[in-house]
């Protein structure tokens, strides 16, 4: 995922300016000469990106545009599974530990060969300690990049080897079932190397934008949208039908949801709350399963919730069924664990949901005896600058409101309510500042451990300054064996401790509700977060 498989899920809803142009399909001709057919298509994936540069990210929005800029060893389908992408075959040894892969011949945007290096020089961009990539534990199963990571280990240590120019040669740290998986997120995605050690700025604007997918950049208008057209150098171009692909890149729902319903827009995600009911009777929205969890981070680092007992506290003292019936609307599920459902166990026909179970329940006795322990009995001596930090746009106030009210009915205590901007709101979460913020995590892998491994000490998606031994051990145990068996039972042990510290505060398992043209066809919608255009078409 993206916080996010995966990555920090940013479940935003974002504007279109009216005033551009209709999309759909289209062609002009002169004389006895047919001209080329144009198929544009406009999608609104989320607000600015943080950056495009697929090793820094971390985002939904990033990952929606980079999916469809560049591609990786692999590319998952309909049902999240890798296929052969940049990697035209590729060997596992008999232990699991050496993955060989074969590149196709392949070029860049700007016609450059892509080669095994392009792929080496970008993972070890991500692994750089200097970069700080919030993603780099995405790449820790290689081996010794943990250790490089961490300032133990030279980069010559790592076991990415490029052979030739087609032979990229990957040695683990133990069998990874899921890697062929993780080929295909964004943090694996090759860069230019070449092209990028000339052009440090390259990834902020299309005049040096170069990527390797099935679109190229045409244009870049901050804060309002990216133009992209089909990538004539990539590999697969000729099933690449739409000739202009536009992304919209305004926070505001409703205006978004103004600009689809006037057709000056495809298609849109994340529908503002109020119009969810209006849209389902009129037979307009439509979903898809997501695999992600929408929660509330503590920062544990700041009083009051250093206490876990305030941390379970708040977390038993909301009504998550009637916030999905009343406020969200969208059909979701009550969360009281933090992985979602749909990820298989290691006993067939089980998910790993299912075995594991609830860990927690709404207990509003509980919850007032346990923040009166805590010193705050019926809310007294509750600090008056506690704040809930979330993101503009969506429907993030709405659901913070409503959790507010609930606190202080159930409990006696006051929080405040502040919105920032995307971007700022992301440095908020990385830099721990703020008391209680809003999250959202979609899988990057159809495996528990994308969402478990981002709470280890450190974690570049932990971000609330939590820090456990034993679960550490346990997500290392977990990722030292290609048992399945083994594999499940630790990450299991994980998860009971993360939610009996309660670093964070499951609220609900996402539906994705999206409303889309009934002319666009094609586009394959992972339960990822991912949205792929690359077979998209427009039939009108």
């Amino acid at each position: 995922m993206i916080r996010k498989k995966k990555w920090m899920a940013t479940v935003l809803s974002v504007a279109v300016i009216l005033g551009l142009v209709v999309t759909g399909c289209g062609s002009t001709g002169g004389g006895n000469a047919a001209a080329p057919k144009e198929m544009k298509m406009s999608w609104n994936p989320g607000a600015e990106p943080k950056t495009l540069d697929p090793q820094m990210s971390n985002g939904i929005p990033e990952a929606i545009v980079e999916l469809n800029l560049f591609e990786g060893l692999t590319r998952l389908d309909k049902d999240s599974k890798p296929q052969k992408a940049l990697a035209e075959s590729y060997t596992v040894s008999p232990d699991g530990l050496k993955y060989t892969f074969k590149l196709r011949d392949s070029k860049w945007s700007n016609g450059d060969p892509v080669k095994a290096s392009d792929f080496k020089f970008a993972w070890m961009h991500a692994l750089d300690p200097e970069a700080a990539a919030e993603y780099s534990y995405q790449l820790f199963y290689i081996k010794n990049a943990e250790a490089y990571n961490g300032k133990k280990a030279k980069a010559d240590d790592v076991g990415i080897k490029v052979v030739d120019e087609k032979t990229l040669e990957v040695d683990l740290e133990a069998p990874t079932p899921y890697f062929l998986s993780l080929t295909a997120f964004p943090t694996y995605y090759p860069v230019n190397e070449k092209w990028v050690k000339a052009n440090k700025d390259w990834n902020t604007k299309a005049e040096t934008f170069v990527s390797n997918g099935p679109f190229k950049m045409k244009s870049w208008a901050h804060n309002d949208k990216i133009v992209a057209v089909k990538n004539d150098n990539y590999w697969d171009a000729k099933n690449v039908k739409l000739t202009e692909l536009t992304f919209n890149l305004v926070e505001d729902g409703k205006a978004a949801l103004t600009a689809f319903e006037a057709g000056q827009l495809d298609g849109m995600d994340n529908i503002p709350v109020q119009d969810i009911d209006r849209l389902r009777a009129a037979g307009t929205l439509k979903n898809t399963p997501y695999l992600g969890t929408y929660y509330y981070r503590f920062n544990v680092t700041r009083k009051p919730f250093d206490d876990p007992r305030v941390r379970q506290a708040l977390t038993m003292a909301i009504d998550r069924k009637t916030l999905i019936d009343k406020v969200v609307k969208g059909g979701q599920t009550p969360a009281f664990a933090y992985t979602p459902g749909g990820i298989p166990d290691a006993e067939a026909g089980k998910t790993f949901r299912q075995v594991g179970g609830d860990y927690f329940k709404e207990d509003l006795a509980k919850a007032k005896e346990l923040l009166a322990q805590a010193g705050y009995p019926d809310g007294k001596n509750w600090p008056d600058n506690v704040s809930i930090l979330y993101n503009a746009g969506a429907s993030h106030e709405t659901i913070a409101q409503a959790i507010q009210d609930m606190w202080s009915k159930n409990l006696g205590i006051k929080v405040k309510l502040t919105s920032q901007e995307w971007k700022v709101y992301q440095q908020s979460e990385q830099k721990l500042q703020y008391d209680v913020a809003r999250a959202g995590w979609i899988g990057d892998y159809v495996d528990p451990m994308t969402f478990m491994d981002m709470f280890v000490t450190n974690g570049g998606n932990n971000q609330t300054g939590w820090s456990n031994a034993q679960y550490d051990a346990d997500i290392k145990k977990a990722k030292s064996t290609g048992d399945q068996k083994e594999r499940m039972t630790a990450m299991h042990d994980a998860e009971k401790i993360l939610m009996t510290e309660m670093p964070v505060m499951p609220i609900y398992f996402y539906v994705n509700n999206y409303v889309a043209k009934d002319y666009i066809k094609g586009i394959m919608r992972s339960p990822l977060g991912f949205i792929d255009f690359k077979n998209a078409t427009v039939e009108k």
